[in-house]
């Protein structure tokens, strides 16, 4: 395996959509991948294109451009591929022509809304970190009424249990009775952080719906739609944080 110039084992796992980069290590530990057959006890290996890599014996895919897919996940699915309780999951219900996909982040069970997709799972890893700067935007329905005041402790960030949440910028959208509808807008997007936020302050969330993530919206979509976000849409949306091989992109137009 060349040690000199490449790209990280895991890094190289990731970007072939097997599994996220840190699966991949976790991967390594337990003796599941090999290079060139011979067995990783290290995910500090530099591999390059010349390199046969297996995962669990079997050859990673044919490297293919990064894609990206929308998906309007309906509450009631697990964002897993296998969920221990036996819970149906969003890749279950995903339609039989799409390839092996990761989501880029999570939403949790009772949640919905715009869920991202995609091939790569190096770029999933990429887009996920609050060094992207992606502001997440949900529509959140509360049992209660907000104030000016919890707002202004929001925007500030708060501790909850000992978990640090970066400021959450919250405006009133309308009132329904009892309830209210909020605009929550967030860049790190922690487990079940609007959740808990909102716990914190007495407040009850009835309903969660996740409107945008970055500069992708889930616009129209009706519940379980996917479709997926054109190579150019990509490129004028995301520029350097995203790079489609021209070699790749060619081959792909000649199929």
């Amino acid at each position: 395996m060349n040690t000199l110039k490449g790209e990280r084992i895991a890094k190289a796992i990731g970007r072939a959509g097997v599994c996220s980069s840190s699966e991949a290590e976790r991967y390594i530990e337990q003796g599941r991948v090999c290079v060139n057959g011979e067995q990783l006890t290290s995910p500090a290996v530099i591999v390059n294109d010349d390199d046969v890599i297996t995962v669990d014996k079997k050859p990673l895919p044919a490297k293919e451009k990064t894609r990206v897919w929308r998906y309007y996940k309906p509450a009631g699915l697990v964002t897993s591929h296998k969920d221990p309780q036996g819970r149906p999951t969003v890749f279950d219900s995903l339609p039989d022509t799409l390839p092996r996909v990761i989501s880029i982040g999570r939403l949790d069970l009772n949640s919905e809304g715009l869920l991202l997709l995609t091939n790569d799972g190096e770029f999933a890893r990429q887009m996920e970190m609050p060094s992207t700067g992606w502001v997440r935007r949900y529509r959140v329905r509360i049992h209660g009424e907000m104030t000016p005041e919890i707002m202004e402790k929001l925007a500030n960030g708060v501790t909850v249990e000992g978990v640090r949440y970066a400021g959450a910028q919250v405006s009133i959208d309308k009132k329904q009775g009892s309830n209210t509808w909020l605009t929550v807008a967030l860049k790190e997007g922690k487990n079940r952080e609007i959740r808990r936020l909102m716990e914190y302050f007495g407040f009850q969330v009835t309903r969660l719906i996740r409107v945008s993530y970055g500069p992708f919206q889930l616009g129209n979509m009706e519940k379980g739609a996917v479709d997926e976000i054109n190579g150019k849409t990509l490129q004028e949306q995301l520029g350097a944080k995203i790079s489609i091989d021209k070699n790749q992109r060619q081959r792909h137009k000649k199929a």
